[in-house]
């Protein structure tokens, strides 16, 4: 029932506009606006909080009927979760209940601030600095490639509490956009995923109240990376939900493509690629819905299969897209029909939230 109301909705709201969202790289706010009318737009929060309370395989539909059409959409609901996230794991319940709140109502997005333009894969070589005066911490510092920068009214933002300590000396904090000192840099010009505004955020001797802390002092780092095992697997469910939109609409292309008197369908080189796009699709499927099953349970080696779902899934995806353009010929490499847009999409999920080659030492370190 969730699957057939959010393709309903994807595909009567949302995809109509993904190819000018794209062509005019501007955020999908008909997707944003239609996923809040049906409290979609961040299903994750516990109902306590006058969320949805879905559970994490929930939330995967979700992003994956939203990227069947539009990835650029599909990074709010998922770029919601990882936002606050850290929130909902380790604040207080009087930080819960103030942004919570208004987060379920669709009142305000929430971003993540964890890399910096020096600080990627080495996130704990972070610089951006929190220094403690009175009743207030005061920030300084750059993050880049923070998704949704400038829509999203809160920031969970990683900053260094004491040098001296490295990852144990990383903290969190909630900003807020309308902080003084809070501003954001030009919206980078990307490959794909283009109507979700990528920014720098500057925090320029950014003063908050002290009880914006999330959790503990020196737990920024731990808390960043429990999140990540959690939402990596919303990266896999986007990745899943690219690579399906793109055979879907393969599938149907070579039925009416005739070649030779014949559809292009009735050629076996043609039906092995589709068989191997679908094939590999529910593989991903799998390993992202069992992963999905982890997180909420919490399992002890979810760190493992969080990685390897957001791996595998979006490795196929690439896979996958490149397919669905082959397929088409030279249709496909053209922006009339939506594959090539789903191909320039694809690649970034190999790269957040953790690139391919940090999943593997992930996996490595983890292995069950």
């Amino acid at each position: 029932m969730l699957r057939d109301a959010v393709r309903s909705l994807a595909e009567a709201k949302i995809a109509p506009h993904a190819a000018a969202v794209d062509e005019e790289a501007r955020f999908p706010r008909e997707a944003l606006d239609a996923l809040t009318a049906n409290d979609l737009h961040a299903v994750h929060v516990p109902e306590e909080y006058g969320g949805a309370g879905a559970d994490a395989l929930a939330t995967v539909i979700v992003i994956e009927e939203v990227a069947r059409v539009c990835a650029s959409s599909s990074l709010i609901p998922a770029v919601n979760k990882l936002g606050s996230l850290p929130v909902i794991l380790s604040g207080s319940e009087a930080l819960k209940k103030k942004y919570m709140a208004p987060l379920a109502k669709g009142e305000a997005m929430f971003s993540y601030c964890l890399s910096e333009p020096d600080a990627g894969s080495d996130a704990a070589g972070m610089k951006t600095r929190a220094v403690r005066d009175g009743d207030f911490w005061v920030l300084n510092g750059v993050k880049r490639w923070i998704t949704n920068a400038g829509e999203s009214e809160f920031y969970t933002v990683m900053a260094v509490t004491d040098p001296e300590k490295r990852s144990k000396g990383i903290s969190a904090f909630v900003v807020e956009k309308s902080d003084p000192g809070v501003s954001f840099g030009a919206p980078e010009k990307k490959l794909g995923i283009k109507g979700s505004p990528t920014r720098e955020v500057y925090l320029d001797n950014v003063r908050i109240p002290a009880d914006r802390m999330i959790g503990e002092e020196g737990t920024g780092f731990a808390t960043a990376m429990k999140t990540l095992d959690h939402t990596r697997i919303t990266i896999a469910a986007q990745a899943l939900g690219i690579a399906q939109g793109a055979l879907d609409y393969a599938k149907g292309y070579v039925k009416e493509r005739k070649q030779f008197g014949k559809p292009i369908a009735d050629f076996q080189g043609v039906q092995f690629m589709l068989a191997d796009m679908a094939m590999k699709i529910e593989a991903a499927r799998q390993l992202t819905y069992a992963a999905a099953a982890k997180s909420e349970r919490n399992d002890s080696d979810l760190t493992f299969q969080g990685a390897a779902a957001k791996c595998f899934a979006s490795d196929v995806a690439m896979e996958v897209t490149t397919d669905a353009v082959q397929l088409l010929g030279g249709y496909g490499y053209t922006r009339d029909y939506p594959v090539e847009r789903m191909m320039r999409d694809a690649k970034i999920t190999q790269i957040y939230e953790g690139t391919n080659q940090v999943q593997r030492i992930v996996m490595a370190r983890n292995l069950p």
